[in-house]
């Protein structure tokens, strides 16, 4: 056996809450940087990657298993220059390393472990292994590197060039044109997938996926397809009613376990309540139900109280696990109730909060605690127990307050308190989808105030952004996504704000982009090409659980052609999109922020102009309407920007509403204005 220098655990060093959660293991673990990946060279010993995030179930249980064990740490130690990654720090590593899991087994998750070449090139992986698989899995590879080192090249060059392939995405010779037969096609398709009794997909697990139901939304009301939109409807209720909500504390777990939303992996995150909160926002100016206000309500409430920082930054997460009554981590434990719980809080109150949330056979999930979830409408259960609506609501409102007060005094669950620019932004985008909808200041006042931390502390002198931030520290040279979901906030902004400001910033992050993230595709790396090349140059395009950074980019360039009259932006956007076409017609699921991008190019889109000194109120009057086929511009002095040049005029309030390069002549009243915007 090789003698190799000893190490210790060198995550003490770092300060990602998902690596200092490992920091006393005896594992000698390092963190994914130039030096430590160098260290595997030099030492010729095989790189074990491990990579997680701070909120997942999974990865406490194999670390508590695994990890935490000499036995396990003994071997790793020995053989393997040990990586510990938080995918939400380097998301650019998970996506390299998931893309091998996927070629490798068909599937993938968190944890993610991979054993790689000391060059960074993957030959063997998986996720959640028990710890005697795990050591006999390693136990294996190291014999065999150590025996037949020829053999893990010959697989690695192999598994290499499949990596490589996925990233090729071309244009193809003669990309079809984007007609509105297409949407028919794909939605014959898809269609065999809606789960008309629960909302959502069929299967289970359950995730919201926010951008497939703003699509639907838009597409459902551009069209004006009453059964389409009956099904986006049946799913938003459906998700607020299930378990997944919290309608306690506020905001949405990451996925349901079950079909019918009840059962929830308790993690809360960041980037899935901002996109709830923008998705059930403007769902309300389609049909404004009280239900859709009340979760925006409570998840920004629960943004604030638990998310927030004192410099408005976001936080990333909420752990799913907390100490139970015995001192024990329990997924769960914090959000979950027995009956005899809520008997002694509710008291009187108990029969009726039973009834609306089913503490019952239907809302038990398992060691005798429920999960609220509602089957029945208000009406429904008032007229059950012969009392008003208004009289209902106010007795659960009051036992939520009440179990709020008691639930609060338990052991919370872990916070991740980094700040990620891209989650970031898109919170900001949340809040000011927020205010649009329901003009409340505070949302645009938090708003703007997020806007101002991530400007102040996010954005290096050169222009260009950094992706994480925390303890007064901002590090690593953005991603893609940081971009994309930075410039989609600033645009946001100004369309509100109308302070050109945010619209140069906007600009300047595009312009930076297109500089740093090309290459010889349409489609954008998701790293900057000042970032150390790992394995593969990956390319970002799937939509998922968040949006595919190219699908944004793509829209912002789009946007930003019709705010800056910048041709070449249209022009590449609609190369994106061309780009990814054929993909879109086969999965559509995965490409549905694409679709929501094609629309503009299908469908009628509209650039309103507003001038006058209540610009401002009259566009916030016209933003209160769902209008997602067009962008808004406008100013109360002269300005220079080619939507607003010679157009105010004085002691008139006008709207201009324009229309590839055509404007009509100008209006004084948001209904005239909406007359004019056709939407199929």
């Amino acid at each position: 056996m090789k003698n190799h220098p000893q190490h210790t655990n060198a995550l003490i060093y770092e300060n990602s809450p998902y690596l200092l959660q490992h920091a006393h293991n005896p594992v000698n673990w390092y963190a994914w940087n130039d030096d430590n990946l160098n260290r595997a060279k030099s030492e010729n010993k095989l790189l074990l990657i491990s990579v997680g995030y701070s909120a997942c179930h999974w990865c406490h249980v194999m670390e508590h298993e695994s990890f935490e064990n000499t036995e396990v740490a003994k071997l790793m130690n020995e053989h393997f220059i040990n990586l510990k990654v938080d995918r939400e720090e380097r998301p650019d590593v998970d996506l390299v390393y998931m893309n091998a899991i996927q070629i490798m087994t068909g599937a993938g998750g968190w944890p993610m472990n991979i054993v790689a070449l000391p060059d960074g090139r993957p030959v063997w992986g998986g996720t959640y292994f028990p710890k005697e698989r795990w050591m006999s899995a390693l136990t294996q590879l190291a014999h065999l590197y150590d025996t037949q080192p020829e053999k893990m090249e010959e697989y690695a060059i192999k598994l290499e060039e499949g990596l490589q392939k996925l990233q090729i995405i071309e244009l193809p010779e003669n990309p079809p044109a984007f007609t509105r037969e297409f949407y028919k096609k794909i939605f014959q398709k898809w269609k065999k997938q809606f789960d008309f009794t629960h909302g959502g997909f069929n299967g289970a697990p359950k995730f919201m996926m926010p951008n497939n139901f703003q699509f639907l939304l838009r597409y459902a009301f551009q069209e004006n397809n009453k059964n389409l939109m009956d099904f986006v409807q049946l799913s938003l209720n459906k998700m607020a009613y299930g378990g997944i909500f919290d309608p306690i504390g506020g905001g949405f777990s990451r996925y349901a376990v079950d079909q019918k939303w009840h059962i929830p992996h308790f993690e809360k995150m960041l980037y899935d309540n901002a996109q709830l909160v923008s998705l059930y926002s403007q769902a309300y100016k389609v049909n404004p139900e009280p239900l859709y206000k009340k979760v925006v309500y409570k998840t920004l409430n629960f943004i604030q109280q638990e998310l927030m920082a004192p410099d408005f930054a976001f936080y990333s997460a909420l752990d799913a696990d907390s100490k139970n009554t015995q001192g024990i981590l329990e997924e769960g434990a914090f959000y979950t109730f027995t009956a005899e719980e809520l008997k002694t809080q509710l008291q009187d109150n108990f029969e009726v909060f039973a009834e609306f949330y089913n503490i019952n056979s239907f809302g038990k999930w398992e060691n005798n605690r429920y999960v609220f979830i509602r089957t029945k409408t208000l009406e429904a259960i008032a007229g059950k127990f012969n009392i008003s609506i208004k009289t209902l609501e106010e007795k659960i409102s009051n036992a939520e307050e009440k179990l709020k007060e008691y639930r609060n005094k338990r052991d919370k669950p872990a916070l991740d308190d980094k700040s990620l620019t891209s989650w970031n932004a898109l919170m900001l985008t949340g809040f000011l989808e927020a205010y649009t909808a329901f003009d409340e200041d505070r949302f645009l006042n938090i708003a703007l105030k997020n806007a101002d931390f991530l400007i102040k502390n996010l954005i290096k002198e050169d222009g260009s952004l950094q992706h994480t931030y925390k303890n007064g520290e901002s590090k690593l040279n953005g991603y893609l996504e940081d971009y994309a979901f930075c410039i989609e906030a600033f645009i946001k902004l100004y369309e509100i704000t109308f302070e050109e400001k945010y619209l140069q910033l906007a600009k300047n992050l595009s312009d930076i982009t297109l500089k740093d993230f090309s290459g010889q595709s349409p489609l954008l790396y998701f790293n900057s090409k000042h970032d150390r090349q790992l394995v593969t140059r990956n390319i970002e395009s799937t939509d998922n659980v968040i949006p595919a950074s190219n699908s944004v980019m793509t829209k912002n360039l789009f946007k930003l052609s019709k705010l800056l009259s910048k041709k070449s932006y249209e022009e590449r956007a609609e190369l994106m999109l061309k780009a990814i076409q054929a993909q879109m017609e086969s999965y559509p699921r995965g490409y549905t922020n694409w679709l929501d991008v094609m629309l503009n190019f299908t469908h009628p889109f509209y650039e309103i102009a507003t001038t006058g000194k209540k610009a401002v109120e009259i566009s916030k009057k016209m933003q209160k309407n769902y209008i997602p086929n067009t962008v808004v511009a406008g100013t109360s002095v002269k300005s220079d920007m080619p939507l607003l040049i010679n157009r105010l005029k004085e002691k008139n309030n006008l709207i201009y509403v324009c229309s590839k390069g055509k404007c009509e002549l100008p209006v004084k009243s948001v209904e005239e204005s909406l007359q004019i915007i056709k939407h199929v």
